[in-house]
């Protein structure tokens, strides 16, 4: 991930970050910054509106210069966005982002917060974004965080206004206003309070930038200097906050490691202002608190700390816990035991882990696991009780100093455990701008504890400690060692259709097949096989048992069930019943190198397209870009796809026929979403493909970014990107030419084919293209100039050049047929 010496300098850092799953000691360093940040009490929030919107230099200055508490809160988990790494869409996107937020988190050392909103992609303004997110529900959210948090100072990454690029952007700025000013006050929100107290932070703060050509600093506002070189980290906070941003790889924001002291500038917004610096006029000391007695504590740990043997600060630390937990502010109190705790238990070298060998479980089936113990403290740890979920063992043992203990137990996983994924996925969102939580006190986590741990009843030098375990998977990799991961609580069985996406003629059958995933081990009855549309059974079939093993069963739908459905797009639901249960759940399993497996279960379904979609094309080359679910689609449809490779343009170098160039082959040749962005060879290919066109090919080339271009000029004839977008997704249409080749052949396209269409029309179309190119379409948002950006056309030799930024990315996985009728247009285009 890192380069290897990067790797070898971030060593003692990273300790403290190993998996989530494994109770671990911090290394020396990093005990030591959390002794100093135990004897600061501000802290500081930051606030924006996705993933990769914050300022990860301030975050790590604050954090590791500073020696502040401070979090992160995103209003949304960037499930709106685009995904450099695979296909993956809104929800699971958002889970991807969610966890290279974390993983950003475990480098620059801030925690991680979120609300409720939904990322539903780009919006122009203010206006627009609270068309669909619910600006009350979200301030509440971000007053629960606040009032959670306890932030003295809250800083937001942009303005309320136009400079601020995007209205969500604009939005967080507008609701970190709103909540700033209510989070202090009783009466505002008051279900709250049954959890959390008010709370007033003292200042809102504007944290100004340079984008691009969008200047906001100015001398007159507050400036701060960071950046500066950290010997225990060996780099500065700018070279560790481009390795913190660069964990955003689904969305391709690779930051360069800055090294070298830099400015950032505030401009004052709500509350009491800033003059000299960010913390003006907050309380920074436990003696300002009344509590001189534990700044002089801290002051000795931290002052005697022995980082080649931290457990001689333990009988110190035992005694300063004494006094925190005599403090008379329960909330603070709380607060820094937590943090205190987590210090006492890195310098006794404790690590803990209930492991099993299996990465997913069910419900009801029992499970050996294995509780792995060492400390490595002088000071003995005694481990005096173990809970295993549903029964309690009393060891009353002393853990021998570097000397690891293993205990073998078996554990029923309960029957009623819920199934492992993500909080706010567990219900169907309240609307395509909100999640449903299942809990009001989960708001603001980025995500919710282990509901199942092994308890251990811990005592170090008198005091009483208790940690909890998760339950979890290890295995030994050939490749990254040592993985240990969540287990996974999934479903006895699992339903999933075999194809993402079916399509059927009219007056045809539809024959669809479904697998059933066995995870349990229990034997299952007879059962049957449910296939539903809108509560209406369509087909199915009834099923013997199948003795633990997964089947698929194939199933026909007939044409005269089908005729009677009006709507070109259905979703059929699978359901199966057995034993007077019904399973309907799907798994979405998410594995990426840089992030652990993510699992979360959707209804058991999918689209199917119905009615006559024609296509003269047989076989198709395909460059790929970012993740572009076009292959996957047109294999369904019968077509033959290849992803092309530099041999596809050169020839086979060991001569014969192959040694000519093979794109004379393909009807159409397709350049994935971005291509231009992640491809590095297309420069030397794009020769090839004119060559190609002009000899009557049709190559088709979707949206593309003007960020890290492999190629300056894409077009055959010139063309300028720029970011101009149809974000409402039921904007009209106006065909500028309806009698164009592309809009008859061989399809009829009409107004209808742009119905139903989701999240936007396109983004980054061109705005400045020459005189060879006819604009197809002409289209805008409410309220701004027309757009005749979203398709171009030009004829080349015999064949045809088509540049598309529309979301035909985002169209295909929905079922729109419209989208499908008009991409095989384009692909299908007679030569001139």
């Amino acid at each position: 991930m890192f380069k290897k010496g990067i790797t070898v300098l971030l060593l003692s850092f990273l300790t403290a970050f190993c998996p989530g799953q494994q109770v671990r000691p911090s290394g020396s360093s990093e005990i030591y910054r959390e002794l100093k940040t135990l004897k600061h009490l501000p802290k500081v929030l930051y606030l924006a509106a996705h993933p990769d919107d914050e300022n990860t230099g301030l975050l790590s200055w604050l954090v590791n210069d500073q020696n502040l508490e401070t979090g992160y809160l995103s209003l949304t988990r960037g499930d709106g966005g685009q995904n450099l790494l695979g296909t993956e869409q809104g929800a699971a996107l958002g889970l991807i982002r969610t966890h290279e937020l974390l993983e950003a988190r475990k480098l620059d050392g801030a925690q991680q917060f979120f609300t409720r909103a939904i990322d539903f992609g780009f919006s122009k303004n203010t206006t627009d974004t609270f068309k669909q997110w619910d600006e009350n529900s979200i301030t509440a959210d971000v007053v629960w965080v606040i009032r959670k948090f306890r932030p003295d100072v809250i800083i937001c990454r942009f303005p309320p206004t136009a400079a601020a690029g995007h209205g969500q952007h604009a939005a967080s700025a507008v609701v970190a206003e709103k909540a700033f000013k209510l989070a202090g006050d009783k009466n505002a929100f008051p279900d709250q309070l049954k959890y959390v107290n008010v709370w007033q932070p003292k200042r809102l703060l504007w944290n100004t930038f340079r984008f691009g050509s969008v200047n906001t600093t100015a001398e007159n506002q507050l400036k701060i200097t960071v950046g500066q070189y950290d010997a225990q980290l060996g780099m500065g906070y700018g070279e560790l906050a481009g390795l913190s941003r660069s964990l955003h790889k689904s969305q391709g924001a690779g930051t360069q490691s800055v090294a070298g002291i830099k400015t950032e500038y505030f401009t004052h917004v709500a509350g009491e202002p800033a003059k000299n610096s960010l913390l003006d006029g907050v309380v920074k000391t436990w003696t300002s608190k009344g509590n001189s007695d534990i700044d002089q504590a801290l002051d000795k740990i931290i002052s005697a700390f022995n980082f080649n043997n931290p457990d001689c600060s333990l009988p110190a630390l035992l005694a300063l816990r004494k006094k925190v937990m005599a403090l008379k502010d329960p909330e603070l109190k709380k607060d820094k035991i937590k943090s205190l705790d987590r210090i006492i238990l890195s310098c006794a070298g404790f690590m803990g882990e209930a492991v099993t060998n299996q990465p997913e479980a069910v419900a009801g089936d029992p499970y050996n696991f294995k509780l792995n113990l060492i400390a490595r403290a002088e000071n003995p740890v005694v481990l005096e009780n173990v809970k295993w979920l549903n029964q309690s063992e009393s060891f009353n043992r002393k853990l021998s100093k570097d000397s690891l203990v293993t205990i073998e137990h078996g554990i029923q996983i309960p029957a009623d455990a819920a199934l492992t994924e993500p909080y706010w996925l567990a219900r169907p969102a309240v609307n395509a701008a909100t999640f449903s939580v299942p809990n009001d006190t989960l708001i603001g986590l980025p995500e919710a504890e282990s509901p199942l741990n092994v308890l251990l009843d811990l005592k170090i030098g008198g005091e009483k400690f208790q940690v909890k375990l998760p339950l979890s998977f290890k295995k030994l990799d050939p490749v990254r060692g040592d993985v240990v991961e969540a287990l996974r609580i999934v479903p006895a069985l699992e339903l999933k259709f075999t194809q993402p996406l079916y399509l059927v003629k009219e007056n045809e059958d539809l024959q669809v097949s479904v697998n059933i995933k066995v995870n349990s081990n229990k034997a299952f009855g007879n059962g049957k096989l449910n296939l539903m549309y809108n509560g209406e059974r369509l087909g199915g079939a009834e099923v013997s048992s199948f003795n633990g093993k997964d089947i698929t069963v194939d199933c026909v739908i007939p044409k005269t069930k089908l005729a009677s459905i009006l709507s070109s797009r259905l979703q059929l639901d699978a359901e199966y019943v057995t034993d007077g249960i019904i399973y309907n759940k799907k798994q979405v399993l998410i594995q990426y190198p840089h992030l652990p497996s993510l699992q979360y279960f959707a209804p058991a379904t999918v689209a199917v397209i119905k009615g006559d979609i024609q296509s003269t094309v047989k076989k198709v080359g395909y460059i790929q870009g970012a993740g572009d679910f076009i292959p996957e689609f047109l294999r369904i449809a019968g077509i033959q796809v290849d992803v092309l490779k530099d041999e596809d343009f050169y020839g086979n170098p060991d001569g014969g026929n192959g040694s000519r160039n093979q794109l004379s082959q393909y009807d159409a040749i397709v350049l994935g979403i971005r291509a231009n962005n992640t491809e590095k060879k297309l420069g030397r290919w794009m020769p090839f493909l004119w060559a190609y066109v002009k000899a009557g090919g049709n190559l088709v080339m979707q949206y593309n970014t003007n960020q890290d271009a492999t190629v300056s000029q894409l077009g055959i004839y010139k063309f300028n990107i720029a970011n101009k977008r149809v974000t409402e997704e039921n904007a009209a249409v106006t065909f500028l030419n309806p009698n164009h080749k592309l809009l008859n052949f061989p399809n009829k396209i009409t107004a209808d084919d742009f119905n139903g269409w989701v999240q936007e029309r396109g983004a980054y179309f061109p705005d400045q293209w020459d005189a060879a190119y006819e604009p197809l379409f002409e289209m805008h948002d409410t309220g701004e100039e027309p757009l005749q950006g979203s398709t171009l056309y030009a004829k080349y030799g015999k064949g045809n050049f088509i540049y598309t930024p529309l979301a035909f990315f985002r169209q295909l996985p929905a079922g729109n047929a419209g989208a499908a009728r008009l991409l095989m247009n384009f692909l299908s285009a007679p030569k001139n």
